[in-house]
């Protein structure tokens, strides 16, 4: 019996990118995101593609990352969420009165409870999805429109924010708490590169597991050198920038100030590495999370048939109503985490958290290949495009670009983005 690779007809007239199987949309992504750090690292003298702006980079692009994902289904489903910046602020405000008054006052924990953290995250992702699940309630059942609920819930919530903190800064929070944050939490070199060696060795393994099934199945397989080029692209982007990470080292001050805490003499030409930091971590697995979910569960399979036909959806026998109200309850539950996050990074909760991440988080999707009509997302893409809008914004604060002009420009992206996709999808005849 002849091996499954060799029954296969041969496939003739395959350019490189055919070949190695590529999303040309995603190439043209990564080419736009190089293009603007090396613009960026030329105007700012070499300062922006140094570990320690990467690493910043890194830590700053998280929190719109994560609820970027939650946003891929929602506009997949042809709704839209405007209040995803007030319900990041909610949580946080949630989860900061939690740790300084809520918990001491009735359960007599003080900071520094091993206890706080995970009560208080555990608050948090329960409001969070609560808050997120009641406009999917409005929008499924009520039929009020997503744009009207969603903009209505940014002016309730950002509020309620505010008054439940009276609009005072909320803080110090709970060390452990900080270690979400970034760079209070790291893996450190070892730890990095213990990641760095199983993330390759799963990566491989899924190119591998991906070729055996479609061998078994008598689809088409790229050749085995295009396989090779893919596995070493795949290993070393992780390999890259688990280095760059780990290049950055703590400053001899910082270094000096934690041996004196312990009353001890820092050795001399001693360095510590940063690492990947746990909120990366945390980005990581929700990537993964999602995109197995977009992929490989009936839930993913029905927010895609939703977006392609919501009649014919309905009409299949799927209850879209309940579909809605799980997806904004999931959304919700995403912007409680990036509280988390984005609560730790800045070491306690402000008036102002989450402020325009509306913006950041729709022009993340959007860029990364969603389409507004419905339908078409993925997770990696939206991450991509957070990544995107981050360096843009950081950029131009390195080379001393006001923020309003900032703003001016990632709204101005957004519009350029929509057009270049709907200007793609025309020539490629794309749904």
């Amino acid at each position: 019996m002849a091996h499954p690779d060799t029954d296969l007809p041969p496939v003739r007239n395959r350019n490189l990118f055919q070949t190695l199987d590529l999303d040309v949309r995603l190439l043209g992504m990564i080419a736009a995101f190089a293009v603007l750090c090396i613009g960026f690292d030329l105007v700012t003298g070499g300062r922006f593609l140094t570990p320690r702006n990467i690493f910043n980079l890194t830590i700053q692009t998280v929190s719109v990352a994560i609820m970027a994902t939650g946003m891929v289904f929602v506009i997949v489903t042809r709704h839209i969420d405007l209040s995803v910046g007030a319900l990041l602020a909610t949580s946080s405000a949630v989860m900061a009165m939690a740790q300084t008054q809520w918990l001491p006052n009735m359960l007599g924990l003080e900071l520094g409870s091993p206890l706080i953290p995970w009560i208080t995250i555990a608050t948090g992702l329960i409001v969070g999805t609560l808050i997120g699940a009641f406009p999917g309630y409005l929008v499924g059942y009520l039929m009020i429109p997503a744009f009207i609920v969603t903009l209505g819930g940014l002016l309730v919530w950002r509020n309620v924010a505010w008054y439940m903190t009276s609009g005072r800064t909320i803080g110090p929070l709970d060390t452990a708490f900080l270690k979400f944050g970034g760079i209070n939490g790291t893996l450190g070199a070892t730890g990095s590169w213990i990641f760095a060696a199983l993330a390759v060795a799963a990566a491989l393994y899924g190119l591998y597991a991906t070729r055996r099934n479609k061998l078994k199945h008598g689809f088409w397989v790229k050749p085995m050198w295009a396989e090779g080029v893919i596995a070493a692209i795949i290993s070393g982007t992780i390999l890259g920038f688990v280095g760059i990470l780990t290049a950055y080292e703590v400053p001899a001050r910082k270094l000096a100030r934690m041996f004196e805490a312990k009353d001890e003499v820092m050795p001399e030409g001693f360095t510590l590495s940063y690492g990947i930091p746990y909120s990366v971590l945390l980005l990581i697995f929700i990537t993964i999370t999602m995109t197995l979910m977009a992929s490989k569960s009936r839930f993913g399979r029905y927010i895609f048939a939703t977006g392609g036909n919501p009649e014919a959806t309905e009409l299949a026998g799927i209850n879209t109503r309940w579909l809605t109200v799980k997806i904004f309850g999931l959304m919700g539950l995403l912007c409680a985490i990036s509280a988390v996050v984005a609560s730790a990074r800045l070491t306690n909760h402000t008036n102002d958290i989450g402020t325009l991440d509306e913006l950041r988080v729709i022009a993340a999707a959007v860029i990364g290949g969603t389409a507004l009509a419905g339908g078409i997302g993925t997770i990696y893409g939206a991450i991509l495009g957070a990544l995107i809008m981050q360096s843009l914004q950081s950029g131009m604060a390195m080379v001393g670009v006001d923020a309003p002009l900032q703003n001016m420009v990632v709204g101005a992206v957004l519009v350029l983005a929509v057009l270049v996709d709907i200007v793609y999808r025309k020539k490629t005849g794309a749904a």
